[in-house]
């Protein structure tokens, strides 16, 4: 990050040694069925893409199209999809596109801090909303106001207004399991 909390830089570089695995796998790689491609980028090229993605969350649309563009590429690469539009290509391999992973990202670490599961860590990270009248789920998180937009792309503030909005059964999951098989059909039903 530079001094104005610009992530430029890091979603440049991510995005370019994504590319350059992905680019190793095209070159080195006979076949370009769906069995091969799709382990081979879950297992090589999207790890560098989502580490410390909470962390460094890209705040600009260029960003997030830039590394998104990586995932666009490796789906074309697969053998029988590369005529279907980039949306249909994710639904038929069952993938979420980066916007989503990272908010399911986000809201699977801040389930982790509301269940008291890193207590020592984030004793003041979040702060419960005090309103009776809950129609989602039964815990609200407060969201805060600032007048610096640098402040809105951390993540105790940005995930805020989607965990308020989380249905019940997935707020309230007794595990963590529990919460991330949820939290995957709550958002798969997301457009």
């Amino acid at each position: 990050m530079d001094q104005k909390v610009n992530t430029r830089h890091q979603c440049l570089l991510t995005a370019l040694k994504a590319n350059h695995i992905l680019g190793c796998i095209k070159r080195n790689v006979a076949s370009m069925s769906r069995e091969v491609i799709l382990p081979l980028y879950s297992a090589l090229v999207r790890p560098p893409m989502e580490y410390c993605f909470q962390l460094w969350s890209p705040q600009h649309k260029r960003d997030t199209d830039l590394l998104e563009q990586v995932q666009r590429r490796a789906t074309k690469m697969i053998r029988g999809l590369e005529h279907l539009s980039y949306e249909e290509r994710l639904r038929g391999l069952g993938l979420f596109s980066l916007k989503k992973r990272g908010l399911q990202g986000d809201l699977t670490v801040a389930s982790q801090y509301v269940k008291e599961a890193y207590r020592k860590d984030g004793d003041n990270f979040f702060s419960e909303a005090c309103c009776d009248r809950t129609r989602s789920n039964g815990f609200k998180l407060r969201e805060g106001r600032f007048r610096l937009d640098v402040r809105k792309k951390v993540l105790t503030v940005r995930v805020v207004k989607h965990w308020s909005r989380l249905p019940r059964e997935v707020a309230d999951a007794p595990s963590l399991e529990t919460f991330k098989v949820s939290l995957d059909g709550t958002l798969s039903n997301l457009v």
